[in-house]
């Protein structure tokens, strides 16, 4: 029977302490006392000291974000930092200078391993040409999470936590198809994507709009190669209000008469809408999104954005650091949710202007849940 620690180092002292004279009797063989001494105070000591995984070191984890500056990141870590203090998990972040700043994370996923984190939770910004420093970091042993983002192929990771984003497309398509009625059959549409690199979170956000709108899709796995005349054309916006702008600009020079616009997520609508308001358009072009922060729901009801799919960071990144703090545990993965391949956080679509057969919330049920 395994005796305690403590029990072990008081009676090897009591041993010590015990003998008398200059030697004593070991197995018939008289050994001199005080090399005994030494070896049995060293293994007191170690005794004393030895703990069985050093308890009192901190798990390490590591996020690693797109950038620390969108909403969206900015409550991601908020969960993370929050879950990890309550677990006692000691956490590092990281975070590109751009959204699409792929070198960044791949000297963040370095540090991690070199610093011996037990797990990673990552949004990439180019998923695939991640995946080779995600490996590394799972062939030494850590935890690697995708959080949002899916990468390319899904599990390159160990696990992902994330929005259904097709899903989340699909419900703003069917949306705005309905809004429109039987205008949708003649609709000039603007599609205002993430980056040129195409990671999945924005494809599988456009083609699930383009699906949700009755287009046909050409490969599902990537945007630019459908062939409805109804899309006037696709620009990209790496997430922000400014390339939202400039990328709605440049899309009404080739048709200024669109009157649907898709958006990657909610700073890029807010960019889209300052062009269209710079030409006196903003109140005949619906703008769709994804993200469902704060300043986006409050877009929402300023007649900004018609309605936007919203996601729960908080919710991502809380287990994500479940997840890790299990894996340092006792080597527990994560599962995937029933019928699919990523552990779904889920998604709402928040709207004033609800439509027949597309569920949604309330813009006020939609501040109630969201962030930033």
């Amino acid at each position: 029977m395994e005796r305690p620690e403590g029990e072990i180092a008081w009676n090897l002292a009591g041993t010590i302490s015990a003998m008398r004279g200059g030697y004593t009797k070991l197995g018939g063989i008289h050994v001199k006392k005080t090399l005994i001494t030494t070896a049995i105070a060293t293994l007191a000591l170690g005794a004393a000291f030895a703990s069985p995984a050093s308890a009192q070191d901190k798990i390490g984890a590591c996020l690693i974000t797109k950038t620390d500056t969108n909403p969206f990141f900015v409550k991601m870590k908020e969960g993370a930092t929050a879950k990890a203090e309550e677990l006692g998990i000691e956490l590092k972040s990281f975070a590109g200078k751009i959204d699409g700043d792929h070198e960044t994370q791949v000297a963040a996923i370095e540090t991690c391993i070199a610093d011996g984190a037990k797990g990673i939770l990552l949004t990439a910004s180019d998923t695939s040409s991640i995946v080779s420093s995600v490996q590394q970091a799972r062939d030494a042993g850590l935890l690697v999470i995708a959080l949002d983002t899916p990468l390319d192929p899904i599990d390159a990771a160990d696990m992902t936590f994330a929005t259904d984003n097709f899903k989340a497309g699909e419900l703003i398509g069917q949306w705005a198809a309905a809004k429109l009625g039987d205008d949708a059959a003649n609709a000039k549409i603007g599609m205002l994507d993430l980056a040129v690199s195409q990671p999945t979170v924005g494809v599988l956000r456009d083609q699930g709009f383009m699906q949700g709108f009755g287009i046909e899709l050409g490969d599902p796995n990537k945007w630019g190669d459908e062939t409805d005349p109804r899309v006037v054309g696709h620009d990209v916006t790496q997430g922000n209000e400014e390339g939202g702008r400039t990328a709605m600009e440049n899309l009404l020079a080739s048709d200024p008469m669109i009157n649907v616009v898709y958006t990657i997520n909610e700073p890029a609508a807010a960019g889209a809408y300052e062009a269209l308001k710079s030409i006196g358009r903003e109140n005949d072009v619906l703008i769709v999104s994804v993200d469902g922060g704060c300043p986006g729901v409050q877009n929402v009801a300023d007649g900004v954005i018609g309605a936007t799919s919203q996601q729960y960071p908080l919710l991502m990144a809380s287990k994500g650091i479940e997840a890790i703090a299990a894996w340092a545990k006792d080597g527990t993965k994560p599962q995937p949710t029933e019928g699919k391949d990523f552990f779904d956080t889920g998604v709402s679509l928040v709207t004033d202007q609800p439509v027949d057969g597309v569920p949604s919330i309330s813009v006020k049920e939609g501040m109630d849940l969201c962030w930033g």
